[in-house]
């Protein structure tokens, strides 16, 4: 146990967790603290382009093998099992009805790409190394959940509704593109390209990441606060647990295929994250009637401050990243 502790404890104390920490804080505080929209989205962008570009250059370096195909394998079928789980927990410890269930169970599938790039982030900050082809499981993750939960709100007599118009937003979500289109820009361009905008993406990428989760820290505590009443027990006992459960299927379906202790890392972080972002986006032109404040309040409030600050350390320790 003290070994655990130990880890836990040097896992923490990195700068990008405790400006997510400080945002925290200063949002239980009631601070004017702030982060202006425009910078925070120009902020995204870049990290979004960074770990994108990154991952390409190293797969060009590594080349497309199996192993590719395996990881991204294992991360469709998380993403399409994980709904399933989370609606079955969600059916046992809240009152949620099955359309609220389905909404909710819908975010535990797919995917928080801010909690995966702060996740690469403590890897390269500890000389870690991973798979660079992470990305591309990153990116196959956000949408199969997605169908999982539709089918369970169909299943459970909820009407869906815009499925033309959610499947072409969800091709043409922003995030996606940028990860993937630097991806394969990356790929493309290799170790030269890598050398060309190393300055750009490589040595500022900390300090902007501290400054991104500064301002998600600030987001995610306000977003409680404002929304807490409707947190019952149950909720927030599942907005910890799912990520747990959801992070030991990761690991035992990881430790199956050929991945080096940091890409299990990543592969149980991108299992145990929720979406706040494309998933919500499509439960408001699907399930319209479902009860957006529960679900943003869960991914955004409870179970993203608690991956960042205790779960990935957490996740560390148990892929055998040391």
């Amino acid at each position: 146990m003290p070994l655990i502790l130990d880890s836990l404890t040097v896992n923490l104390m990195t700068p990008t967790i405790l400006f997510f920490a400080l945002g925290l804080i200063a949002a239980f505080a009631r601070s004017d603290l702030s982060i202006p929209e425009g910078a925070a989205k120009l902020m995204s962008i870049y990290l979004l382009m960074a770990i994108g570009f990154k991952g390409g250059a190293s797969l060009a370096e590594h080349g497309i093998h199996a192993d590719l195909f395996a990881a991204i394998g294992a991360g469709v079928a998380l993403s399409f099992a994980l709904p399933f789980a989370a609606y079955l927990l969600l059916r046992a410890m809240t009152r949620l009805d099955p359309m609220n269930a389905a909404a909710v169970a819908g975010h535990y599938g797919s995917i928080s790409i801010v909690t995966f790039v702060t996740a690469t982030s403590l890897l390269e900050l500890g000389g870690y190394s991973y798979e660079g082809y992470m990305i591309a499981v990153a990116a196959a993750m956000e949408v199969p959940a997605i169908l999982s939960a539709l089918w369970l709100a169909h299943r459970g007599g909820a009407r869906t509704e815009g499925s033309d118009h959610l499947w072409r937003d969800l091709l043409a979500n922003g995030s996606i593109v940028l990860l993937l289109g630097a991806f394969v820009i990356g790929a493309a361009t290799g170790g030269d390209g890598m050398k060309t905008i190393a300055p750009f993406i490589v040595t500022p990428f900390t300090g902007v990441l501290c400054l991104f989760l500064l301002d998600m820290g600030l987001s995610a505590g306000r977003s409680l606060l404002r929304n807490r009443a409707l947190l019952t027990p149950g909720l927030f006992a599942f907005g910890l647990l799912m990520p747990i459960l959801s992070s030991l299927l990761a690991l035992g379906l990881g430790q199956m295929i050929p991945l080096s202790p940091g890409g299990l890392f990543l592969l149980m972080v991108l299992a145990a994250s929720a979406s706040y972002i494309a998933v919500p986006a499509a439960m408001r032109i699907a399930l319209p009637r479902a009860e957006s404040g529960v679900y943003l309040t869960l991914s955004l409030g409870v179970t993203f401050p608690f991956n960042v600050t205790l779960g990935l350390p957490l996740y560390l320790w148990l892929a055998g990243v040391n």
